[in-house]
């Protein structure tokens, strides 16, 4: 489009860091020499031409002179508005620089030619819409900028050159951006260059205004909140005045509720501290609602509270009497502890090195022998306040710990919240369930029960949340567990051990004579003179009804007996008074469900075969009998072999390869017929085999059952034995021997066989079951086969079973 015309011979005017556009006019400060000289030598030029001088107004960037011009004619020459002396110079058109050449005067002269920048007409369909889109948004920033007058002149210019140009007047343009447009010599092009620069200024000035809109919205929303916050503090102020309360009442006064506080020092000092953060933190930032409740639960803990002790010891021994039968383990530990506390304090040792006298007892044993209920009687006894904490199912170490502060619902440990509940430093907790904790990716709660339950470090306890040591040296902690192996090694070392290993049958018909038939009185609405259950009714429902280590079957058949008798009595079937007797429990409530082998007829018994013998085992449970049936392949199957079934563990396996071990060398000593545990396939099964087992006390069981199966004899029905058995025929000692001997007493047998190194774990049964069975310590098999196989008979089968 642009074409050249005649060369130009000008003076150069340079412009530092400066652009001008054709068809704009500037004023120029004539004191700066190149200014001048240009000017000067313009004017010599005009002297000897027509028209008014001319120079050639050039852009000089850090240096360098911009390779295109404008031709620029000197208007007038005077002084400008602070005086200096100036010149006005309007551009004319854009001029290509050329080569130098030489002129009069100290000026710069070049040679240069003009830029043809005419566009056809009429204007094409685009160039007429550019020219449109320019002039509106034009349009908009100058209304944007109050400048009225010059809308109408930018509306007036129809030259797309004239108008491209127009834009060197915009103030947001660099001095880059304008040697752009000045280097640009096809208006159409240089039109769209400037719509560009417009439309991108527009829209960051969009941004900018959105910016600061929600900036003075942000600020304007702070100003009237705290405008708010004045008044309503001033209300408030007027309010005390006019109730005639004192400035200090005020209940979020934090600093004078510390200051009024019987807190320890460290304690204290650290509660100054965070009212200190809190006077200085705004009302707005969110560690002010932290602070508050952080100084709710400190202010809300009873510090200094303690509950006095109740020392009479005979008093405190019949508390316990009166509520639990039976339990004399924990009774005695209790009395013991109580007893060296009345001591201390007499002797004003009630704090040793910071240390309190707490004690840390573990109540083991199977559900409903009463674990739960003796935490309670404990406090009873004791005068103190009783908290239980339920830890089943619990798996996230904050439960115990508490939360750290930053966390949203963020709460102390279930340690501190039961302190606080309690009310007092020295409540007895009851940690109910501590064998059913768990662990996972929140941590091991267990651990963090190592510091609280041990005694040389709960005196300076610290909880996550409260961050402060608290004492727990003189709380009682009882915490109770079905299986003692389920606690881990570290925490079951820290507690005193205590077993409750189940009741007898007499201690059972106490408890429902003198608790449960009470309690289960009022619940069905009777009263005691209503309907009674005599003693011969109790120990039936106990023995043959509930065979159980605890007594909570046995209080809820108590309470179907109950119901049946009063929903008898409205039915008009039945008057009361009542008193049920043992022939009356079928009528009422069915059959028994656990009755004795020696009870049953003999062919309906288990051990009425040979080859089955009754062992004893151990459960969460608590004690139970054991049945092992051991049975032998027909030799034309060729099944050899031992075969093990019932859902056995590992060690029981083992005990099983070492029973029939020992038969194959040592069975012919015993007159055995041993040579068919060779060619023949070996049976041996747990019934139950939905119930995992597991243990060596099963050895003996196992190798009397196959001994039974060789030989032909049966096993007595009357005995139940227990123990290890080794490859010499040896009984080693087991386990549990009290929850055994109470289950064979349940179970109605009469002889029981034990390990010898066991014998010293006699002295914890109760008497009445010793006086009711007849304990065989043994050493060897040899020993328990002679008194658990009975006599042979003529009529008995030479030949050995089969199995079916």
């Amino acid at each position: 489009m642009a074409s050249t015309s005649t060369p130009l011979t000008l003076p150069v005017l340079p412009l530092d860091d400066e652009v001008v556009l054709p068809g704009m006019v500037v004023p120029l400060d004539l004191s700066d020499s190149e200014v001048r000289a240009a000017v000067e030598a313009a004017q010599a030029a005009a002297r000897t031409t027509p028209g008014k001088p001319r120079v050639l107004l050039v852009p000089r960037i850090d240096g360098t002179y911009a390779g295109t011009g404008v031709l620029g004619t000197v208007e007038q020459v005077g002084r400008l508005a602070d005086g200096d002396p100036g010149a006005l110079i309007r551009g004319r058109g854009r001029v290509r620089i050329g080569a130098g050449t030489t002129g009069p005067g100290a000026a710069l002269w070049v040679e240069g030619t003009r830029v043809d920048e005419s566009v056809p007409e009429p204007l094409p369909g685009q160039v007429a819409e550019l020219v449109k889109e320019y002039k509106a948004l034009a349009t908009a920033w100058l209304r944007k900028r109050g400048a009225w007058q010059v809308v109408d002149r930018v509306q007036a210019i129809d030259d797309v050159s004239a108008l491209a140009d127009n834009s060197g007047y915009s103030p947001f343009l660099t001095t880059d951006q304008k040697v752009e447009l000045l280097e640009t010599a096809d208006p159409v092009a240089r039109l769209k260059l400037a719509t560009q620069q417009l439309r991108d200024h527009l829209a960051e000035q969009d941004v900018a205004e959105s910016i600061a809109k929600d900036v003075q919205e942000g600020v304007d929303k702070q100003q009237r909140e705290f405008l708010l916050r004045r008044q309503l503090e001033a209300v408030r102020k007027e309010l005390r005045e006019l109730n005639g309360e004192q400035e200090g009442e005020e209940s979020d006064d934090y600093r004078s509720r510390v200051e009024a506080a019987d807190l320890p020092e460290k304690v204290r000092e650290a509660a100054l501290k965070e009212v200190d953060k809190l006077e200085r933190s705004s009302d707005q930032s969110p560690e002010g609602s932290w602070i508050r409740t952080w100084l709710d639960t400190v202010l809300e803990m009873p510090w200094n509270e303690r509950t006095e002790d109740a020392y009479d010891i005979q008093g405190a021994q019949a508390i316990l009497d009166a509520e639990h039968s039976g339990l004399q383990d924990v009774k005695e530990r209790i009395t013991e502890y109580l007893a060296v506390r009345k001591r201390r304090t007499e002797r004003g040792l009630g704090v040793v090195g910071g240390r309190r006298g707490g004690a840390v007892l573990a109540l083991v044993g199977p559900p409903g022998v009463g674990k739960t209920s003796l935490g309670e009687s404990v406090a009873h006894a004791m005068g103190r306040k009783f908290v239980r904490v339920a830890l089943g199912g619990v798996r996230d170490e904050a439960e115990i710990r508490g939360h750290r502060r930053t966390y949203v619902g963020a709460l102390p440990g279930r340690v501190v919240r039961a302190i606080k509940e309690a009310g007092s430093m020295n409540p007895v907790v009851l940690l109910d369930e501590i064998d059913k904790v768990g662990s996972d990716f929140r941590g091991d709660p267990a651990a963090a029960l190592l510091e609280v339950l041990d005694p040389a470090q709960n005196h300076t306890f610290r909880d996550h949340y409260l961050e402060v040591e608290l004492d727990l040296s003189d709380v009682v902690f009882l915490a109770t567990a079905n299986v003692l192996e389920a606690i881990p090694e570290a925490l079951a070392d820290r507690m005193e051990i205590v077993r409750l290993d189940g009741y007898t049958e007499d201690e059972k018909v106490v408890i429902a004579r003198d608790h449960l038939l009470p309690r289960q009185l009022e619940r069905a609405g009777l009263a005691e003179e209503e309907v009674a259950i005599d003693e011969g009714a109790l120990r039936k429902l106990a023995g043959e009804y509930t065979r159980e280590a605890g007594v909570r079957n046995l209080e809820r058949s108590i309470a179907r007996l109950l119901r049946k008798v009063a929903a008898q009595h409205e039915l008009g079937e039945r008057e009361l008074p009542f008193t049920v007797r043992d022939e009356d429990l079928r009528s009422l409530i069915g059959r028994p469900h656990h009755v004795p082998e020696s009870a049953q007829d003999p062919a309906e018994r288990r051990t009425s075969v040979p080859g089955v013998a009754t062992g004893l085992a151990v459960t969460g449970a608590g004690g139970d009998v054991l049945y092992v049936e051991a049975s032998l392949a027909d030799p034309e199957t060729g099944a050899a072999g031992l075969t093990l079934t019932g859902q056995l563990g590992d060690v029981m396996k083992e005990s099983a390869q070492i029973a029939l071990s020992f038969l194959r060398s040592r069975g012919a000593e015993l007159e055995l017929p041993v040579g068919d545990l060779k060619d023949r396939g070996v049976h041996i099964h747990f019934p139950a085999g939905a119930v995992p087992k597991d243990g060596p006390s099963a050895g003996v069981t196992m190798t009397t059952a196959l001994a039974s199966l060789l030989s032909g004899r049966l096993v007595r029905t009357d005995v139940a034995m227990t123990g290890e058995v080794s490859l010499t025929g040896r009984v080693l000692p087991i386990g549990g021997v009290k929850q055994k001997l109470l289950a064979a007493h349940r179970a109605g047998v009469t002889t029981v066989i034990i390990p010898k190194r066991n014998e010293p774990d006699l002295d914890d049964v109760p008497a009445e079951v010793l006086d009711k069975l007849d304990v065989h310590a043994v050493t060897d098999v040899r020993q328990v086969l002679e008194l658990a196989l009975a006599p042979a008979t003529a009529d008995a089968a030479p030949e050995v079973p089969v199995a079916a």
